[in-house]
């Protein structure tokens, strides 16, 4: 029977498993609540319950599976496994890889959770076959990953592809980074919607009582003329981010991927104007810009993809 492996991909509201073979063919795949108020032994705990009765009826024998490989939402020292500190989820100095390779009783590779997504894009989605691809998450905040030549980059201390924490406007807004003016206070879902706020954008009828940049694009696409403005800003300063970036990584494929993204042409327009505005010339000529094309299931993909790294395959 052909191998596969674990990929598992830990958000602070949902955990998300896959089984995966060598090509990318998903085998099995299911969800369900973190719970990450129960503590990270529990959590862990329940995660090898689910994914091996995940197995089984998938008809899937335990020696099958090669090896896990996980993001998590966290800052991570890699060499050991150990998350220093997960912010949504409460959580310090964690030894993940460790308790993971303890419950599974299989190898165990361990990243955060937008390398595992720009890993799943850069294997199977929309960088597939390209030698160089950066990976951007629009959300919540502003996540990234580097991928070149199928492998992470990672940095001296992980921390390469932190692409929302660019400083862009020095005496911008507040970051949760401690500082000012990151690119994710002007270019995030939060910034959507904040910034719509202040200028009087309100839900639309019949919607949730507090604005959404869902109802923020969805009032643009109408013609809404302020919500259209914000949007239209907040493109332009991920123009401007992504263009600081590919002039310094020069990647063929900048991938952007999150809710935000299936906006489609309402961000992707703009977008492109202002990043090729931006872009050295021959650093926007040889650079594609793509939407996303694995959603959700990005994190399982790369997650996975990390665990055949790790096994050797």
């Amino acid at each position: 029977m052909n191998p596969v492996v674990l990929g598992i991909d830990v958000g602070g509201t949902n955990i998300k498993a896959g089984l995966v073979g060598p090509s990318g063919e998903l085998v099995a795949k299911e969800a369900w609540p973190t719970e990450g108020r129960l503590g990270p032994r529990e959590v862990i705990r329940r995660l090898a319950v689910r994914v091996k009765a995940m197995a089984e009826r998938a008809g899937v024998s335990w020696e099958r599976v090669q090896g896990a490989g996980s993001g998590w939402p966290a800052f991570l020292d890699l060499p050991s496994g150990v998350i220093e500190e997960a912010i949504n989820l409460g959580w310090k100095d964690v030894p993940v890889a460790a308790w993971l390779e303890e419950v599974l009783q299989k190898p165990v590779a361990v990243d955060n959770d937008a390398n595992a997504a720009a890993l799943g894009e850069a294997w199977i989605g929309a960088g597939q076959g390209a030698g160089s691809v950066l990976c951007v998450t629009l959300g919540t905040g502003v996540g990234g990953g580097i991928v070149f030549n199928g492998a992470l980059y990672r940095g001296a201390s992980a921390m390469a592809g932190e692409i929302g924490h660019l400083p862009l406007k020095p005496e911008g807004e507040p970051c949760t980074c401690g500082r000012r003016g990151c690119l994710e206070t002007l270019a995030s879902a939060t910034a959507v919607v904040r910034e719509a706020r202040r200028r009087g954008v309100a839900s639309p009828p019949g919607g949730p009582a507090a604005l959404t940049a869902r109802d923020v694009f969805a009032l643009a696409a109408q013609g809404h003329p302020v919500a259209k403005e914000v949007v239209e800003e907040a493109a332009s300063w991920l123009g401007l981010g992504l263009a600081a970036a590919a002039n310094l990584l020069n990647p063929e494929v900048i991938v952007v991927g999150g809710g935000m993204a299936e906006a489609g042409d309402l961000l992707f327009v703009p977008l492109e104007a202002e990043f090729r505005r931006r872009a050295l010339p021959r650093v926007a000529r040889f650079c594609r810009l793509t939407p996303a094309l694995l959603g959700g299931s990005a994190g399982v993909f790369g997650a996975a993809r990390l665990a055949w790294q790790r096994v050797g395959r």
